[in-house]
């Protein structure tokens, strides 16, 4: 796994947390642990940062009750608390710090309920997002949050990030799929926010603040969400290659422009197309645009579900040929899934090639192109290749970053760093869906200016005044110190 920090060596028990352990094990018995390789295990996610120590125990959560005594007794001792699902993050936003306690939620996976007429679904927060769906399709109904992690990620981490995906542009990210939570704050207590009727707007809307907010104000421990009727009707799904990246940005504004809204538009770039092609092979490109691959060439996929599919993808085959594209359309089920292939083709064939540092910046549509030539200059001025995905309908851009051994090397930070601000720059933002979490709170200020920082941690002090939530996670912390 890569680091961004070595491990620490001695981890030895402070005398200090006697109290708090003995309280633990008083309270949790067998579901929790104060050593063992469970506890090395949370000190990483998924995003290449890894913290210097492992927590002072991890208490596994059954139960609301649980989550509520847990906080109690790191309300009473001031014991720092990490809340964790899946541990799929890829911000570092929910992994150990020195002297805490990480709570893991991934054992409260119930889906407590869902509503044939109304439409909605009431779950845990360990419930993955994927079986979620699922158990939503038998009834007819769909959830349409999709990171690429869904069968892996859980929705307690969704809601705490945000999270986005592949259907983002049409069908908007996770925040517009809650409708209320079920949240224990610091003290212990239990707030309920929102609603389950389809409209409300009474006070204030902590159901978007607690959405995003990336375990800093509260736990999740139930959520109420918003499902959709199942999509009937075939999906239409069109690709093409074009010459260059600027091209491809030119039909992707073309798209818009057309007032068309697939339900998926992904941009590979050239760098990221190139290493696809490689570890696909000639073969598995045959009878797609690909098949004629020239090096410096991108990819474009889109793709229309609902009842004016058809008509959507005419439109998009046309914005996309006059755009100069090599343009492929499905005729069935089974091409078009080749044609997905390619899109997700792209990680594994990054993965094949060494460790991945997968970043996550936005843009406005319209500055798409200036952003991959920013890219571009980063990664010849730093020596490094940056092969980028991007949910080109939303204006989200995954740039990758490949290397080899257990770190990340400085010089990838160093070019992060750069890449982060021209996102920036050009009125975009540091993260589309993947959050803050310790990796990007740096750059916070920059993107939200100082007001809105310190507003927002005068916030959290509100709802966190003894700051023993996630500390560290989004916000730097004040003194200076790190997890």
């Amino acid at each position: 796994m890569p680091t961004d920090a070595p491990p620490s060596t001695a981890d030895a028990a402070d005398p200090s947390d006697a109290d708090v352990r003995s309280r633990l094990a008083d309270a949790f018995g067998e579901r929790v642990a104060f050593d063992g390789p469970d506890l090395d295990a949370v000190r990483e996610d998924r995003s290449g940062w890894r913290s210097d120590a492992p927590p002072t125990a991890l208490v596994h959560a059954a139960s609301v009750d649980d989550v509520q005594e847990l906080m109690r007794i790191a309300s009473a001792t001031g014991t720092p608390v990490v809340p964790r699902g899946a541990g799929t993050g890829l911000a570092g936003g929910g992994i150990s710090s020195r002297g805490s306690v990480v709570l893991d939620l991934s054992r409260m996976d119930r889906i407590l309920e869902i509503d044939d007429v109304d439409e909605l679904a009431v779950v845990e927060p360990g419930v993955l997002n994927g079986d979620l769906d699922r158990a939503a399709r038998e009834r007819g109904l769909w959830y349409a949050p999709d990171p690429a992690s869904r069968a892996i990620s859980s929705i307690g981490g969704n809601i705490a990030t945000n999270a986005g995906g592949l259907l983002c542009a049409k069908y908007g990210v996770t925040r517009e799929s809650v409708l209320g939570l079920a949240v224990v704050l610091a003290d212990g207590s239990l707030l309920r926010t929102g609603h389950r009727t389809v409209k409300g707007v009474t006070g204030y809307d902590l159901t978007a603040l607690m959405t995003g907010s990336e375990g800093t104000l509260g736990v999740i421990v139930e959520a109420t969400l918003r499902l959709r009727p199942v999509v009937h009707g075939p999906i239409e799904t069109v690709a093409a290659a074009f010459p260059d990246v600027e091209s491809a940005g030119v039909a992707v504004g073309g798209v818009a422009a057309a007032r068309v809204r697939p339900a998926i538009l992904e941009l590979i770039d050239p760098v990221g197309l190139a290493r696809v092609a490689e570890y696909l092979g000639a073969d598995a490109l045959a009878g797609t645009p690909l098949a004629d691959f020239a090096p410096g060439e991108t990819f474009l996929l889109a793709q229309c579900d609902a009842g004016d599919a058809a008509a959507e993808a005419d439109t998009i085959a046309r914005v996309l040929a006059e755009a100069g594209g090599r343009v492929e359309r499905s005729t069935d089920a089974a091409t078009g899934e080749r044609l997905l292939d390619i899109r997700r083709a792209m990680h594994p064939a990054l993965a094949s090639r060494g460790n991945v540092l997968i970043e996550d910046v936005a843009v406005p549509r319209s500055r798409l192109p200036e952003m991959f030539r920013e890219i571009a200059r980063i990664g010849a001025h730093y020596g490094v290749e940056i092969p980028t995905l991007a949910h080109a309908g939303d204006g989200n851009l995954h740039p990758n970053f490949v290397f080899e051994g257990d770190r990340v090397p400085e010089h990838v930070w160093t070019a992060a760093d750069e890449l982060f601000r021209a996102a920036v720059r050009l009125g975009g933002t540091l993260t589309g869906e993947h959050g803050v979490g310790v990796l990007k709170r740096r750059w916070l200020a920059e993107e939200l200016g100082d007001a809105s920082v310190d507003l927002q941690r005068r916030i959290k002090a509100v709802f966190d005044p003894a700051g023993i939530l996630n500390p560290g996670v989004m916000f730097p912390l004040e003194d200076g110190g790190d997890r």
